[in-house]
């Protein structure tokens, strides 16, 4: 089946990484891939800790979209399709995929919706596939079997405090 976490609230990342865990203590192979992001999370340390989980993420970052340069975008497309056709390729060997940020990066432009939302028809039914980001295109949450909103109530950055280590990165 096909998760959904998005929303602006905080926990879609580690709502993922709960159910990665999970389905590797119960013997799962999980491929647990990060989008926009560096690979220097928190999480991602301890996930590769575990028996059964894989992490990749991409070896381009450019940091936040709103602040890369037309060409980083450029880049980026073409980095983030080569690691989806990657992960296409790559399916069959896991019980679960997270795709982390993917939503975002669909709903950017970065990601091409179409190979995404093949690559869920394909393979949503074979495998528990997880998506987290923000803004979904209708067409993934048509997709989707679960759909799990975060949403903001409030937030300490809204007062100017940035994210701390081993709570929000």
């Amino acid at each position: 089946m096909i998760h959904l976490y998005c929303g602006d609230g905080k926990g879609k990342t580690t709502a993922a990484v709960g159910l990665a865990v999970r389905a590797a203590g119960s013997g799962m192979r999980v491929l647990f891939v990060q989008f926009f992001k560096s690979g220097s999370s928190s999480e991602v340390e301890v996930l590769a800790s575990v028996n059964g989980i894989e992490t990749c993420h991409p070896t381009l970052h450019y940091g936040r979209f709103k602040t890369m340069t037309n060409d980083q975008k450029t880049n980026i497309c073409t980095h983030y399709g080569e690691l989806l056709n990657d992960i296409i390729r790559r399916a069959d060997r896991y019980d679960l995929i997270v795709l982390d940020e993917v939503v975002s990066a669909c709903s950017y432009g970065m990601i091409d919706a179409d190979s995404l939302t093949e690559f869920l028809r394909m393979e949503g039914t074979r495998r528990e596939i997880v998506l987290t980001g923000r803004n979904p295109l209708s067409e993934l949450i048509e997709l989707a079997d679960y759909v799990t909103e975060m949403q903001k109530i409030k937030h300490p950055f809204d007062g100017g405090i940035t994210a701390r280590k081993g709570i929000e990165y």
